[in-house]
C-alpha cells in the first residue's frame, strides 16, 4: 500500500498537461482583464482614456 502511494506522489506523467491548462486559464483570465468583456470596460479603456488624455495635451503644444 505505501509503495503504490509513493510511485503515485512521485509519477510525473500528466503533469505537463496540467501546467499547460493553468497557462491557458492564467491567459484567458490576463485577456480578460485587457479587453473587457464589452466595449465599453476593461483595461483596454482604461488606456484609451489615457492616451486620449496625452493626445489632447500634445496636439495644442505642436500646432
Amino acid at each position: 500500500m505505501l509503495g503504490s502511494i509513493t510511485r503515485f506522489l512521485r509519477d510525473e506523467e500528466g503533469a505537463t498537461a496540467i501546467e499547460y491548462g493553468i497557462i491557458a486559464g492564467l491567459m484567458a483570465t490576463i485577456l480578460v482583464a485587457v479587453f473587457g468583456t464589452g466595449a465599453s470596460d476593461g483595461l483596454g479603456l482604461i488606456l484609451k482614456g489615457i492616451f486620449d488624455a496625452i493626445g489632447k495635451k500634445v496636439t495644442p503644444a505642436t500646432a
